[in-house]
């Protein structure tokens, strides 16, 4: 494989692979902060956990589509 080749292709992988880890943390991140509000607030349901954890999914989702149009 030509070196040139090899190193677009690892320098793809690192790319992509960074965008991978960003989404998780972004959606651990709000989840996490819904947990919390929900443990602090009494009640039994965990309303902010799943409202923050979507919240998290769209800005994700958002972030993750806006980098890969600007890396096209």
């Amino acid at each position: 494989m030509e070196p040139e080749k090899r190193k677009r292709e690892l320098t793809n992988f690192a790319r992509y692979s960074a965008i991978g880890f960003q989404l998780l943390a972004i959606i651990g991140l709000f989840t996490f902060i819904g947990h919390q509000i929900d443990k602090s607030r009494p009640g039994k349901t965990p309303l902010f956990t799943a409202l923050f954890g979507l919240i998290g999914v769209c800005g994700g989702l958002y972030q993750t589509i806006r980098q890969l149009m600007r890396n096209r």
